[in-house]
């Protein structure tokens, strides 16, 4: 089994790399922290441009109809920018969700449209329904549009949760169609915690470059060493795994469910791992909101328990085995 990227994949994220880094996110996510959601809006519409709002909508509908792989490299890269909005809820679950009961709805999101999914008991509260075109509600095996009711803040300043409540049913979704949607949801964002996993890693080694005590870089001391390398092997570690639930679910493997969940429990811990090391290696500026670096972490945090929780994920991999 080939797990290597092709060029085309490490071309694509690059170039979504490139387009995010011009973008000055950092900004954006502070503006989208305070309910201004234009230059993060702005942000998305760009995305849209590249084809990566349409990446798994089929053809008919206006989309590229790529596979799992392709969407993994395209939010990894979102992961390492932080892009605010409801990433996997508007590149993976709305798609597969509508593409089940209201196809004629997929064009809509292919042209750049955010959406946004509640999907009680596992995902009972809606990201960001303010600044999504369309919300839409799981209740059962019946998926409704959903309209907003109050908001509640999360651990993540731009991370706004909506209750939702049942307003016109598009239909209903059979239960296999409904756990590939779930599964959808987990895969990516396990790619967004694997993206900010090496972002933080990248962060943190350079400034133990440049961060000076008693005369020297404190990179170049040992415990920060250790530290640093401990991180690089738990996030080169999660990759593979993230590219192999990729493929799994592309291929309709049998595993693919157990290999999403394990894929979701690696990109965590290695991405919570990281932080865990970034703030030891800041110190307390780490934990200031002025720093880049917090809007990192609390992306990380907010992000551990969204589509399934670590330890509902480590439950369906050890039913599997």
């Amino acid at each position: 089994m080939r797990f290597a990227l092709t060029s085309d994949h490490t071309d694509f994220a690059a170039s979504i790399d490139s387009l995010l880094g011009k973008a000055d996110l950092p900004a954006v996510i502070r503006s989208w922290n305070t309910s201004d959601t234009a230059p993060g809006l702005t942000v998305w519409e760009r995305l849209a441009e590249t084809g990566v709002t349409a990446l798994t909508i089929a053809e008919e509908h206006g989309g590229m109809g790529a596979d799992a792989i392709d969407l993994v490299v395209a939010i990894e890269q979102l992961g390492r920018h932080a892009v605010p909005g409801p990433v996997a809820e508007t590149l993976a679950v709305a798609p597969a969700l509508l593409a089940a009961v209201a196809p004629e709805r997929l064009e809509a999101l292919a042209e750049g449209a955010l959406a946004t999914v509640a999907a009680p008991p596992e995902t009972p509260f809606a990201v960001d329904s303010d600044a999504a075109s369309l919300t839409l509600l799981v209740t059962g095996n019946d998926v409704s549009v959903g309209t907003p009711g109050s908001s509640r803040q999360s651990v993540d300043l731009a991370r706004k949760l909506f209750e939702v409540t049942a307003g016109e049913s598009l239909g209903t979704i059979d239960d296999a169609a409904l756990a590939a949607a779930f599964d959808l949801g987990a895969l990516a964002t396990a790619a967004q915690l694997q993206g900010l996993g090496r972002t933080m890693l990248d962060v943190s080694v350079e400034y133990a470059k440049a961060r000076k005590q008693f005369g020297r870089a404190i990179g170049s001391l040992q415990a920060i060493k250790h530290h640093l390398a401990e991180v690089a092997v738990a996030v080169e570690m999660a990759a593979p795994l993230l590219h192999a639930a990729a493929m799994a679910v592309r291929d309709g493997s049998p595993t693919a469910r157990r290999d999403v969940s394990a894929a979701k429990v690696a990109c965590a811990e290695a991405a919570y791992k990281s932080s865990r090391v970034a703030l030891q290696v800041h110190g307390a500026i780490g934990y200031t909101q002025e720093h880049d670096l917090s809007l990192y972490l609390t992306r990380t945090r907010a992000l551990l328990t969204a589509w399934g929780t670590p330890a509902a994920h480590r439950a369906r991999v050890l039913a599997a085995l």
